[in-house]
C-alpha cells in the first residue's frame, strides 16, 4: 500500500484485477540511450512536430469494467490522432493502475511504458531506481498551455533537485465530509460546516444525540489508515510529521498532542464516536451512506464512492475544509516519463496529457461529454488549477453538473494550501496507527506518553532508512 489515498482504495480491490504490461510493447520506439532531457535538448522547448512518426506507450487506459470512461480514452486518443496523425499511442490498461508489488518490480526491470501512471508520493522510488527522465526543458507555456494556472505544491510533487520528471492528471486535498441529512435531523445548517476541532465537538454531540446507533464523528485507526488521518489532521492545526529534512520526528508538540486530545475528547468525553474502533477503509464510507455517521476526514472521491458503490445520494454529502485551515494533505496521481525515451517520445507524451488531462474544455474537462456519458460532473476534483483556470474550470462544471455542487462550496471557498505526505509516509502512518487506536479504545490513554513513543520509533525507522 502507497501511501496515496486512490492507492488506498485500490488495496482493497486488488483481488479484481492486476496489471499485465508487456515489455516489449513498454519498450517500443524507445531508445537505449541516456536521459532524454539532454538529448536534442536544443529543440526540446519546441512542442512535438505534427510530421513525427512516433510511437509512445502508456498505461492506465481504463479496463474494460468501466466502459464509459474507456469509450472515452478510444475517443480522446482519435481526436488527439487529428492533431497527430503520426503518432501511435500505445495503450495499456490494467486495474488498479497501480500495485505496488507490479510497481515496484516493472522499476526494477525497466519494463514500465514510456509515459507511466504514478502517485505523488512515488517520485522518490522511481528516483532510486534511475527510472525517470528529466522533462524540465520540454515543459514550458507553449507545450502545456496552462501550466501558469497549475498549482505550484502539485507541480512540487513532481520536481527534485529543481528538475521536473512527470506531469499531474489529477489531484485531491483532504476535507470535512459530512451528512447533510444527519446535520438537518440535529438542528444544524447544512450550508455551514464546523471549521475548527470545538465545533466539530459540538456538532458531533449533537448529532450522536439522534440515537439509534448515529455516531457524531469518525476516523480510522488501522492498516496504517490512522496515521494517514493523523497527519492529515495534525496539518490542518499546522504541524509537520517530520523536520524538513525527513531525517526526525516532528509530530509531538502542542498539535501533535491536539490532534490525539481532540479524538480522546470526542470518543470518552463526548460520547460521539462510538464503542467500535479500529476502522479502515471503506468503513466510515459505509456508515456514512447509512445515515450512522454524521462527519469524518477524507477527500472528495469518497462521495463517488459512496453514491456509485453503496448507493448513496449525492445531495446528502457536503464538504468543507480541512479543520484548523492552516493546510491541508495533498494527494493525486500524474504520469513520469521514462527515462531512456527518445525527445520525440517526451513530446508526443506530453502533448497527449495535455490533450488529456490539462486543457479545460478537452479530455478529462469536457464536462457535456461525461454528462452524456452518465459519469458524475461537478465534483471538486481534480483540483489542480488556480487563478483563471480554475475559475474557467468552476464555470465549466457548473454548466454540465450531474452533482450538487452548492454542496461543496464551503470547501472551494476555503482555498487551505496542500501540503504532500511525509516521505516514507506508510512507515510512519504503521506507528502511529496504535497511538490513534490507544485513544480511541483506552479510556485512560496517556496521550503525552503515547507521542513520546511513537517519536522514539519513527525515529528508529527513518535512522534504519538513511
Amino acid at each position: 500500500m502507497t501511501s496515496d489515498v486512490l492507492l488506498r482504495r485500490s488495496v482493497a480491490l486488488l483481488a479484481a484485477a492486476g496489471l499485465a504490461l508487456s515489455a516489449a510493447a513498454c519498450s517500443s520506439g524507445t531508445s537505449s540511450g541516456g536521459d532524454a532531457g539532454k538529448a536534442g535538448s536544443a529543440d526540446a522547448a519546441a512542442p512535438l512536430d505534427p510530421a513525427a512518426k512516433v510511437t509512445v506507450s502508456i498505461d492506465c487506459q481504463p479496463p474494460v469494467s468501466k466502459p464509459a470512461e474507456r469509450k472515452q480514452w478510444a475517443d480522446d486518443v482519435a481526436a488527439f490522432n487529428k492533431l497527430y496523425p503520426n503518432v501511435t499511442v500505445a495503450s495499456k490498461d490494467g486495474f488498479p493502475c497501480e500495485e505496488p508489488a507490479a510497481f515496484t518490480a516493472q522499476l526494477k526491470g525497466r519494463t514500465q511504458t514510456d509515459v507511466f501512471y504514478s502517485y505523488f508520493t512515488d517520485l522518490n522510488q522511481v528516483l532510486d531506481a534511475n527510472g525517470a527522465a528529466d522533462i524540465s526543458a520540454y515543459v514550458n507555456e507553449k507545450t502545456v498551455p496552462a501550466l501558469k494556472d497549475i498549482d505550484p505544491s502539485v507541480l512540487a510533487t513532481l520536481k527534485a533537485d529543481g528538475k521536473l520528471y512527470g506531469l499531474p492528471t489529477s489531484n485531491y486535498k483532504m476535507g470535512l465530509l459530512y451528512n447533510r441529512k444527519l446535520f438537518k435531523q440535529a438542528g444544524l445548517d447544512p450550508e455551514k460546516p464546523p471549521t475548527t476541532w470545538a465545533e466539530i465537538r459540538e456538532a458531533a454531540k449533537k448529532i450522536a444525540a439522534l440515537g439509534n446507533g448515529v455516531n457524531g464523528y469518525g476516523d480510522y485507526s488501522a492498516t496504517n489508515q490512522g496515521g494517514w488521518h493523523y497527519t492529515a489532521e495534525l496539518y490542518g492545526l499546522g504541524g509537520s510529521m517530520t523536520t524538513a529534512d525527513g531525517k526526525k520526528a516532528a509530530f509531538n508538540t502542542a498539535e501533535g498532542k491536539q490532534v490525539l486530545q481532540n479524538l480522546y475528547d470526542l470518543r470518552w468525553t463526548d460520547n460521539a464516536m462510538g464503542a467500535t474502533q479500529g476502522l479502515k477503509w471503506p468503513d466510515l464510507m459505509t456508515r456514512m451512506a447509512t445515515d450512522k455517521l454524521g462527519m469524518y476526514v477524507g477527500a472528495p472521491d469518497d462521495i463517488t464512492y459512496m453514491v456509485q458503490t453503496l448507493k448513496g445520494n449525492y445531495d446528502d454529502y457536503g464538504m468543507g475544509p480541512m479543520p484548523g485551515g492552516k493546510s491541508a494533505l495533498l494527494g493525486g496521481n500524474d504520469y513520469i516519463f521514462k527515462k531512456g525515451s527518445t525527445p520525440d517520445q517526451i513530446k508526443a507524451g506530453i502533448a497527449w496529457i495535455n490533450f488529456k488531462y490539462l486543457t479545460i474544455g478537452k479530455g478529462q474537462f469536457d464536462y457535456a461529454r461525461t454528462k452524456g456519458d452518465g459519469l458524475p460532473v461537478g465534483l471538486p476534483q481534480p483540483f489542480f488549477f488556480t487563478g483563471a483556470g480554475l475559475a474557467a474550470d468552476n464555470r465549466a462544471k457548473a454548466a454540465s453538473a450531474t452533482v450538487p455542487v452548492q454542496n461543496y462550496a464551503p470547501y472551494l471557498a476555503a482555498s487551505v494550501p496542500g501540503k504532500t505526505e511525509p516521505a516514507n509516509a506508510q512507515q510512519i502512518y504503521k506507528v502511529l496507527d496504535n497511538a490513534v487506536s490507544a485513544v480511541l479504545t483506552d479510556r485512560g490513554a496517556n496521550v503525552d506518553k503515547l507521542l513520546a513513543d511513537a517519536e522514539s520509533q519513527v525515529n528508529q525507522v527513518l535512522a534504519n532508512l538513511q
